[in-house]
Order: structure tokens, then sequence, then C-alpha cells
């Protein structure tokens, strides 16, 4: 590990691959996490995170799988193409599951983190339900509960706050020349 806490190999650092082997050849190639729990500032790159976990394939084409990052993400089985991922309270370096309750399908997975590779621990089991027909992620799913998501909504309500600090500051000084 370097002094930033990252890989001293080149990236990526975690990849899932396809294989078609009766022709022998690589389908796809998809990194898989990103540096925002390592790096400073909480900067994601997206240059993968080791894979030391198993994967779960749907039958309707999805592969989920966790990584040394604190996420679940969700591909596409016949492109590899990331298509969802959601925050764990710490990684998920476990195999997920899927099962059915309801008539709706859910994913879970052991988010523990790995005391080894020094990332965050925890205990917790969680579980998601794979969207309805028509259904899309929340706004907050798609703009603050992402990789380097944190960072920019950190980024904008410091933004507002000092927005807001500078209008009372200039209103306060409006008002003391008036008097």
């Amino acid at each position: 590990m370097s002094k930033l806490g990252l890989l001293c190999n080149r990236p990526p650092w975690g990849e899932m691959v396809a294989l078609d082997l009766k022709a022998g050849k690589v389908l796809w190639r998809s990194t898989v996490g990103t540096t925002e729990d390592r790096a400073p500032l909480g900067l994601a790159f997206k240059w993968g995170t080791p894979l030391v976990n198993g994967l779960v394939v749907t039958a309707g084409g999805l592969i989920f799988t966790g990584a040394m990052d604190a996420y679940l993400r969700a591909f596409d089985a016949g492109s590899g193409e990331e298509l969802w991922q959601g925050r764990l309270p710490a990684p998920g370096v476990a195999n997920p599951m899927t099962y059915q309750w309801k008539g709706e399908q859910y994913v879970v997975i052991a988010a523990g983190g790995h005391s080894e590779a020094g990332t965050t621990l925890g205990d917790g089991v969680v579980a998601f339900r794979l969207a309805r027909v028509g259904e899309s992620p929340s706004l907050w799913s798609r703009t603050i509960d992402r990789p380097g998501g944190r960072l920019a909504g950190s980024a904008m309500m410091a933004g507002f706050v000092l927005a807001a600090l500078l209008l009372a500051w200039w209103q306060w000084r409006r008002r003391r020349r008036r008097a």
C-alpha cells in the first residue's frame, strides 16, 4: 500500500471478466469498485478494488457483487455494464444471494468489511428490493448515494451554507449603512 492507502500496482485493482470457454476468448471486462473509501477527500476514481468475494447471477441476466469498497453493484450479464449500486455500511466482501418474498425479488449481502485489508468493519446484513417494472432509482440514489456523491453533496451543502452566510452578511451590512 502507498502512503495514501492505495495499492502500489497499476489499476484496475478489481475486474469482473466474462469468458467464452468454447471459443477461448474474453467477452467483456468490467472494473468493479472505486477508490472512494481509500483516497483522500473520498475521490471516487473508477480503478476498481480487490474482489475477494463471489457473485450471484439472476435468471434475468443481472450479476450482483460486492467489493472492498462499501457498495453492492449490479451488472448486465451480457455486456458487463454497471447498472446500479447500493451503499453498504461496510464493504460487502461476502457472496451475495437472492430470494423472493411476496412476489418481489431481493438481493442480500453481509457487510462486514475485511480486517486484514484495513477496510471499515461492520456487522450488517443488507437487503435491496429489485426494481419493479417501470420503477427508477430515487434522486438520492442517483446523486448522493453513489461513488463520489457524498463529496459532491457535501460540497453543495457547503456552497449553500456559504451563500446563506454571505447573504446574511450583506443584509447586515446594508442595514448598518442605513443607520
